[in-house]
């Protein structure tokens, strides 16, 4: 059969049986034991068991389960209440102060806990009734705050990129650094839009907040900068030569868990045992999604899909923009449906080759990439930051919530624009720490 009406067949079987309900990783070792054996035969199926388990031997994968109980650690505890107060005590004078500390609160959080979710239920639970109360419009208080959530997986440490870079071969700490410009801009188009969509609603009293004097202002700090700390000393200790990713992960999930201990008394065993359990789910299912996408990817080698798709893009006489706005729209489709680990994993092997082709860097496709996916977690039919909203708000309907979050939709769309007329917004970071890529 011909390798492209094949990859086709193995789209369209991929997305019949995710659709199905059953879960990303064994939906995907389904599709891929299947057309194995339809076309290699039942001894194919030898290779999968080593090609599963070789897929999880890297060293580097031991900084995800690290990461993600760094974040648990700090979700399970009032940081992200303390620093939404720290930061509207501190902007309190800032005309739409509030709205402004709600998305700082968002970018923030998310770049120590790296969850979406979490960040969404953390500064939502404690935000949108403030802004509510102060009189913001229900589609600012809780678009902000679904949108702001979606930073979690760009501004670094984010567990996506460090899943992009695996899937890739890609240089992890650059992947990271990648993703401090594009996630700055993001904060500052999010913040730009609030700001205009509170004065037009004609509402000025919303633009000022409560006075604070300085002694409430500096008593908040103590429980925000140790976190913040964490995050400096993490990312210092990865770009500084200190330690690797792996290693960094760890020391700062240590550390996480203790300040937690100490500051916020998170001394309960159940209530340690509830982060290290939910850590551990979550670990093992990117885990597995990440070797089923192994095996999966082999499956698209061996049948020469993957070198057949590539080949043919190369014979396209058709801009290379052109071909970028069609992986965009895929991206975007992929990114409704799917969560974002699932479609880096299963769209890498077959996206990378036709980037790199038409000339475009693997590191800034990776901003795009995971730009594309913070659409598809404000967006349905999943967008699961919609719901986590709508859980911690009930008496905000969902489709005010959608109707909310559409501007910053379009401020992410608006930063991919940028990041394509500037490319240098993902890459300069990157270049200049770590010094540009041969």
């Amino acid at each position: 059969m011909d390798p492209l009406l094949l990859g086709a067949l193995v789209a369209i079987s991929s997305i019949l049986v995710l659709f199905s309900g059953v879960s990303v990783a064994l939906g995907l070792l389904i599709v891929s034991a299947g057309f194995l054996i339809i076309f290699d035969g039942m001894r194919s199926l030898e290779l999968m068991p080593e090609i599963l388990f070789g897929k999880l031997d890297n060293f580097a994968l031991l900084s995800i389960p690290m990461f993600i109980i760094m974040g648990s650690s700090i979700a399970s505890t009032r940081a992200g209440a303390d620093l939404y107060e720290a930061l509207e005590r501190w902007l309190t004078r800032v005309p739409g102060g509030l709205v402004v500390a709600n998305l700082g609160a968002c970018a923030l959080f998310a770049a120590m806990s790296g969850s979406s979710p979490a960040t969404c239920a953390a500064i939502g639970k404690m935000g949108i009734p403030e802004m509510r109360k102060r009189g913001y419009p229900d589609g600012v208080a809780a678009g902000s705050i679904a949108a702001g959530g979606t930073l979690g997986i760009l501004i670094p440490p984010s567990v996506t990129m460090i899943v992009y870079g695996i899937a890739t071969e890609t240089s992890i700490g650059r992947l990271f650094l990648a993703g401090v410009v594009p996630g700055l801009l993001l904060v500052v188009l999010f913040m730009a839009w609030s700001l205009y969509s509170t004065w037009k609603s004609g509402n000025a009293q919303v633009l000022s907040a409560g006075s604070y004097t300085w002694r409430e202002r500096f008593e908040i700090l103590p429980r925000v900068l140790p976190f913040l700390a964490i995050i400096v000393g993490v990312l210092y200790a990865m770009y500084g030569g200190v330690a690797t990713p792996s290693e960094t992960a760890a020391v700062g999930a240590l550390l996480c868990l203790l300040i937690a201990m100490i500051i916020y008394r998170l001394w309960n065993p159940r209530d340690l045992w509830v982060v290290l359990r939910d850590s551990t789910r979550e670990s093992v299912m990117i885990l597995f999604i990440v070797a089923a996408a192994g095996v999966f990817s082999y499956m698209l080698s061996s049948l020469f899909i993957t070198q057949s798709i590539a080949e043919w893009i190369g014979t396209l006489d058709v801009n290379r923009w052109v071909l970028m706005g069609a992986v965009n729209v895929f991206l975007l489709i992929a990114g409704f449906f799917l969560p974002p680990v699932a479609v880096i994993l299963m769209a890498a092997p077959i996206l990378l080759p036709i980037i790199t082709t038409a000339g475009f860097d693997p590191i800034w496709f990776a901003v795009v990439l995971t730009i594309n996916m913070e659409i598809g977690l404000i967006s349905p039919p999943v967008g699961l930051n919609l719901y986590v909203i709508n859980g911690i708000a009930p008496d905000i309907s969902l489709k005010t919530i959608l109707v909310g979050s559409l501007p910053f939709v379009a401020c992410m769309i608006l930063a991919i624009v940028l990041l394509c007329l500037f490319p240098g917004l993902a890459t300069w970071l990157p270049n200049l720490v770590m010094g540009v890529a041969l």
